[in-house]
């Protein structure tokens, strides 16, 4: 059975006016209470005295769709959700760019923060997605997630 998955990812940062207009889109939705937001952004990390620049994002695409997909499945029988979104950068995104935006919605306030916990520790944990530091200086060594 060949399933295809919502493909979460986006070519490059994920602009605050995306953003925005992911949270307008759900104004019209009047039985959602709650909303809470995760926005990962890249450090400008200083490793071995070389300062990170960017991140160049890479994912085994549909096996991380696939993933995703799983977390969602189980987001949404763990908790009691209205919606959710996820969206993951691929390519290169300079330091202080939004990487990673993921948007959970429910009718009570305490759903939300404890769904996007879940979900952010899952995708971090599960999901197929690699970031190469580039540095100031052009060199580059992958990352390893803290």
């Amino acid at each position: 059975m060949n399933t295809t998955y919502k493909n979460v990812f986006k070519q490059g940062a994920i602009s605050s006016e995306f953003i925005g207009e992911s949270i307008a889109k759900h104004q019209s939705k009047t039985t959602i209470g709650a909303h809470n937001i995760f926005l990962g952004q890249v450090r400008a990390d200083v490793v071995e005295d070389k300062k990170v620049a960017a991140i160049e994002y890479t994912a085994y695409e549909d096996m991380a769709n696939k993933q995703f997909h799983e977390i969602r499945e189980a987001t949404f029988k763990k908790f009691n959700l209205s919606c959710m979104h996820i969206y993951h950068s691929l390519g290169e995104v300079k330091s202080g760019e939004i990487c990673l935006f993921v948007f959970v919605s429910s009718p009570r306030r305490k759903e939300v923060f404890k769904a996007l916990e879940y979900v952010v520790e899952a995708i971090k944990a599960d999901v197929p997605v690699f970031g190469k530091e580039i540095f100031e200086d052009a060199s580059s060594q992958w990352k390893v997630n803290s």
